[in-house]
């Protein structure tokens, strides 16, 4: 369901959003939409890096892989 917001927004950032949305050939109200969708969808799922919490595993230090690229950057 949606519902009607009214907000005050500066002209100039008005204007600008008006061309990204021609630009893009959607409404305003579809640009500013899909912009807080994004902005709150991104909060709900935490920071980035808690997305990659325990998926990264640390090389072993007898891994060929590992030894190389201690020689090469260590």
């Amino acid at each position: 369901m949606k519902s009607r917001l009214n907000v005050t927004v500066d002209r100039g950032v008005i204007q600008r959003a008006r061309q990204m949305a021609r630009t893009r050939g959607v409404s305003l109200s579809s640009l500013i939409e899909s912009s807080l969708r994004e902005m709150t969808e991104g909060e709900s799922r935490g920071p980035f890096t808690a997305s990659w919490r325990g998926t990264m595993v640390l090389a072993e230090r007898d891994e060929p892989r590992y030894r190389a690229l201690n020689e090469k950057y260590g």
